[in-house]
């Protein structure tokens, strides 16, 4: 009879090739401390360089070592969400290729697991070392979805995280295409906790996360678990509404006071171009939605998997 696996390590990999071998030995040192069962389950994304190669020679070596090959890159939560969908362990932990996850965490994340919690976050306690576009408009995103979304989702946490198996059957039912996982994990509202580390800088290669693919991840936590986009409108409204009374009012008051003549034309003018942002504002945030119920709609798979090892 095949042992049971307790724990299962989920790695997304895209042009990983420098840090495939570096993760690979910090959690088969680590795994020594774990006196049980456990699975490193590696995601190639559709890499380009000698990532695949590495996967390959690290699975034939040691069958605790599985990997599943995408045909091409499908992006990080896509990839993620593979891993999650063939993970078989008790205990479920996911984590960057990076380094920038440390393995040595994740014993202070299985403690807490055995306490009785379903979900534990890993916790950053410094920011990372970004640009200042990238920090600032991590910084207003976060604080904006934390205010607006309609379920609580913890701050300063990544995909560095442990589930328990009950809350990975229900994430791997969810069918939507926009993933997001941080919300997908949160809304589960299953018992949850936090680790707190201090996160260090990547050692090796560059972050694979543009500002465009974190313009699109955001965008997918906000459309997908708040309510604010569709509320935008309301607001602009009646902000344009009280914009209007307070310029009829003083053309009112002028013509009447100072017996000043205002031309309409000239307050429609400035009105039009006012409504039309307005309005653009609107048609894109209506794209939005459409474009995702369209995805949603084609019921395209959100991955396509060339092949699997040792599974």
């Amino acid at each position: 009879m095949k042992n049971k696996i307790k724990y299962s390590f989920i790695i997304p990999a895209y042009n990983e090739e420098l840090n495939i071998p570096s993760i690979y030995k910090r959690i088969v040192e680590f795994s020594k401390q774990l006196h049980d069962t456990w699975e490193l389950i590696f995601i190639n994304d559709g890499s380009t360089d000698n990532s695949l190669k590495e996967l390959v020679k690290l699975s034939d070596n040691n069958k605790n070592i599985k990997y599943i090959n995408l045909s091409r890159n499908f992006g990080h939560q896509a990839a993620l969400s593979a891993g999650l969908k063939y993970a078989s362990g008790d205990a479920v932990i996911s984590m960057d290729c990076d380094l920038q996850d440390p393995p040595e965490v994740v014993k202070k994340m299985i403690d807490k697991w055995k306490e009785g919690f379903d979900i534990v976050y890993a916790r950053r306690q410094n920011f990372r070392k970004d640009n200042f576009i990238k920090k600032t408009g991590s910084k207003f995103y976060y604080r904006l979805l934390g205010k607006f979304a309609n379920i609580n989702i913890p701050r300063n946490v990544g995909d560095f995280r442990l589930v328990d198996k009950k809350v990975l059957r229900e994430i791997n039912k969810m069918p939507e295409h926009s993933r997001y996982l941080r919300g997908m994990v949160a809304w589960t509202g299953y018992k949850h906790t936090f680790v707190d580390y201090f996160r260090p800088d990547r050692q090796q290669g560059e972050s694979n996360y543009t500002i465009g693919k974190l313009a699109t991840l955001g965008m997918d936590g906000m459309f997908n678990f708040s309510v604010l986009p569709l509320r935008l409108g309301f607001l602009l409204g009646i902000i344009s509404i009280v914009i209007g009374f307070i310029l009829l009012t003083y053309q009112i008051f002028d013509s009447v006071v100072n017996n000043i003549y205002y031309h309409l034309y000239k307050w429609l003018s400035v009105m039009l171009f006012i409504f039309m942002g307005f309005l653009f504002m609107l048609m894109w945030i209506i794209g939005e939605y459409i474009g995702k119920i369209y995805d949603e709609v084609r019921d395209r798979p959100l991955y396509v998997i060339e092949n699997m090892i040792n599974f």
